[in-house]
């Protein structure tokens, strides 16, 4: 019998720890929480100090059964989530489910996935920390407070399944008003213009920057032809040279927020998605021969902080691989930001013997290239700055002064082994040579070669983009480092933004009217720098300064009135309706109206209910209502007659009888492949409540065959099944498989995309 329990929240974690323990020590997974407010009320009594009913997960009561059972029989029982509020929160719950005395349970915090790191945490047990518990438990009742009453108004108000959230509505804010900015935004003309100079036969270019001793503005062409009409007349002369030695220092290891945004410029990765890759690296990979292995500490977490341990490893990496020039005399320090949670470490490779290289084998494309990332900027961090040679050249013309700066890459420093990427809207006001300027000499007399003017338009603000938009939420204070790639993935599933094709977010008009209504409703809720203030004293909770009933109670006093005022006072878009000048073509006296229903906006009839006209519109770029085009069929409709017209719905494209609303029948796409399970219906492509494409069969729920790869009406040439499956991985690149798994038939038709390089 096993004397000791060991209890984590992920499966994958549970399988790396068990074979860091020995034949004593019996290591269980949670599966995440296992008790949590009720799905279907508040769970929540405001009157008795806040205090909340937690229900046992859906689907846990076996998993909890089974961790009972196993704790009546251990001696010391470790609680081992994750180290931050919501493994605290795991903890918690679980030993109160367990129930066990007070000197037979302990929390053990893991800050990476290392046998070491694990037999240590093993042999010094900490007691679980309330304080932690009660910031997590607090955030999640405020969160409560605040979707569980806001959303069923917008129910009310515009259509059911609309969610409110504290934060989400905040970010929802930033994504909305950026749209506005950039449609309000006008655009005005500006001109450069450079000149081609030569001195001894070597040219370079040299931007125009002063009129008399002033930063020169040029607003249209005229003025830009007659700037160049009086300097081709000029002599141009060299009136300073400015040359110095220029540093870029490293920086910091990542943080949660850093990895989030370096993945979305440099992977393309989404926020989401990055740290599903991290938390697979934290938990444990098999490596072969090295067993398995945690590669990256703790993935949630705001301090740039390095152990002692970890910067004797890598400085010795630096020096072995690199040379002692690359080395700093003493490790490098960053400073982290003042409400830094500083008990966990920046995220960093554990093992600097597991390098890139040696570990590529056992990953997929995704791991590996996220690897890379981490492993190269932790190296970095540590590493010598990069030097530069820069010259500034100031050249004077008349009434009239340019600019040229040259910078050569004296010392590579750390660059030699990463740079961080920049935001593609990052623009500089410099314009810089990289690589050498003549040999110059101050009062040397120029040559003029050509003159180049240039028109500009000043640019709106940028969309936001997954990097760019975390970064804004970070600087405002606005949500926490573990909180960001959800409050993107809600926003996105509640359909509130869309990605454009350059995966920019742009509000829906859903998101827009949403966000319209509860700034209106709930002014100080979704004030920004509200939100953040109270970010912080959600964090004093964790701290001991603060008492979670309290900070409770000081918001939830004004918030009850504010609510009170929104249920009567809140716009009704179900009983609003904007009039258009389009005709209805069914009774022909009506005139059509912009109303809201379930999916959204359509036109009905303002003859309802004696016309039950209903169509769809689009707005042409000028902001014109017409009805949308209804692409017509040659299938007819099985009960009335009438053709069948294609529709979009919330779960994709359907057939919709035309003689709707007198008929209402509607039916599946068929993809021309015969269903392969019941043999009666027909496979057809459907959409996911989060937007997924998947393939099931028309005769659902009748037959519940459904396959998430592409079918693809070509019969196997082996097999002879009448359909293979369409797959696609950038591990793998397109392929074409047989799903008769006897089979195993399979055709490349695009390659692999191309691997990240790496140490």
């Amino acid at each position: 019998m096993k004397k000791n329990l060991v209890i984590v929240e992920s499966p994958a974690k549970a399988k790396t720890i068990e074979k860091y323990l020995g034949k004593d020590f019996k290591v269980m997974a949670s599966v995440g929480h296992v008790r949590d407010l009720p799905s279907k009320k508040l769970g929540v009594d405001v009157k008795k100090k806040f205090k909340p009913t937690y229900e046992i997960i859906k689907g846990k009561d076996k998993i909890i059964s089974e961790i009972k059972q196993a704790g009546q029989k251990a001696e010391k029982i470790f609680l081992a989530p994750d180290p931050d509020r919501e493994g605290e929160a795991i903890a918690w719950h679980i030993a109160q489910e367990l129930k066990p005395e007070k000197k037979k349970i302990k929390r053990v915090l893991f800050n990476e996935i290392t046998k070491k790191a694990v037999q240590d945490a093993l042999k010094n047990p900490l007691d679980l920390d309330q304080n932690k518990f009660e910031s997590q438990q607090a955030r999640r009742i405020l969160d409560r407070l605040v979707g569980y009453q806001i959303s069923p108004v917008l129910w009310d108000k515009v259509r059911r399944g609309l969610s409110a959230g504290r934060v989400q509505s905040v970010a929802l804010r930033l994504v909305v008003e950026r749209e506005k900015e950039i449609k309000a935004f006008v655009s005005e003309e500006y001109w450069s213009i450079h000149a081609l100079l030569i001195s001894e036969g070597e040219k370079f270019l040299a931007k125009l920057t002063k009129q008399n001793q002033k930063k020169i503005e040029i607003k249209n062409k005229k003025q830009a032809d007659t700037i160049v009409s009086e300097l081709k007349n000029e002599h141009f002369k060299i009136t300073n040279i400015d040359k110095s030695e220029r540093k870029r220092n490293p920086l910091a290891p990542f943080i949660t927020s850093k990895l989030q945004q370096e993945a979305s410029r440099k992977l393309r990765y989404p926020a989401k998605k990055t740290m599903m890759i991290a938390q697979k690296l934290y938990e444990g990979i098999e490596l072969g021969e090295m067993g398995t292995m945690g590669l990256i500490t703790y993935m949630r977490t705001d301090s740039t902080r390095i152990s002692n341990d970890a910067l004797k490893d890598v400085r010795e990496f630096i020096n072995s691989n690199y040379g002692k020039k690359y080395l700093p005399g003493e490790p490098n320090t960053y400073k982290s930001k003042k409400d830094a949670q500083d008990a966990h470490e920046a995220i960093r490779p554990t093992n600097l013997e597991c390098t890139p290289k040696a570990v590529k084998d056992y990953l997929s494309t995704e791991q590996y290239k996220l690897y890379v990332l981490i492993w190269n900027r932790f190296v970095a961090s540590q590493m010598m700055p990069a030097v530069f040679d820069q010259t500034t050249i100031d050249i004077s013309a008349g009434k009239y002064e340019f600019r040229t700066t040259g910078s050569v890459l004296k010392f590579d420093g750390f660059t030699a082994v990463y740079e961080e990427s920049k935001d593609e809207d990052t623009q500089s006001d410099e314009d810089e040579t990289k690589g050498n300027l003549p040999d110059l000499k101050i009062n040397s007399k120029l040559n003029l070669d050509s003159l180049k003017p240039e028109q500009h338009f000043t640019q709106p603000p940028p969309r936001y983009t997954d990097a760019s938009i975390i970064k804004d939420l970070e600087e405002k204070g606005i949500g926490r480092p573990s909180t960001y790639a959800a409050i993107i993935s809600t926003l996105m599933e509640k359909e509130y933004v869309e990605k454009d094709q350059s995966g920019r977010f742009t509000p829906s008009e859903l998101g827009v009217i949403v966000t319209e209504l509860l700034v209106e409703n709930f002014s100080e809720i979704m004030n920004v720098e509200f939100t953040a203030l109270m970010e912080e004293k959600l964090d004093s909770i964790e701290d001991g300064k603060k008492d979670w009933i309290q900070i409770l109670s000081d918001f939830y006093t004004p918030f009850e009135k504010t609510l009170t005022v929104a249920k009567k006072k809140m716009r009704n878009l179900k009983a609003q309706a904007t009039p258009t000048d389009i005709k209805c073509e069914k009774c022909k006296d009506g005139m059509m109206q912009i109303k809201w229903g379930r999916n959204g906006q359509f036109l009905a009839c303002s003859n309802y209910p004696d016309c039950k006209s209903t169509a769809e519109f689009e707005k042409s770029e000028d902001g014109k209502i017409k009805i949308k085009k209804i692409e017509t069929t040659e299938e007819k409709c099985e009960k009335c007659g009438k053709g069948m017209v294609i529709k979009f719905g919330r779960f994709g494209k359907f057939l919709a009888c035309s003689g709707y609303p007198e008929c209402k029948t509607t039916k599946a796409i068929s993809m021309g492949i015969k269903c392969p399970k019941c043999d009666k219906g027909s496979v057809t492509q459907r959409s996911s409540k989060k937007g997924k494409a998947f393939y099931g069969c028309t005769q659902y729920p009748k037959c519940d065959f459904v396959s998430w790869d592409k079918p693809v009406l070509k019969p196997c040439p082996d097999c002879k099944n009448p359909y293979l499956t369409e797959k696609f991985t950038k591990k793998d690149g397109r392929v074409l498989i047989c799903p008769n798994k006897d089979c195993g038939y399979r055709l490349q038709l695009e390659e692999p995309q191309n691997e990240a390089q790496g140490a």
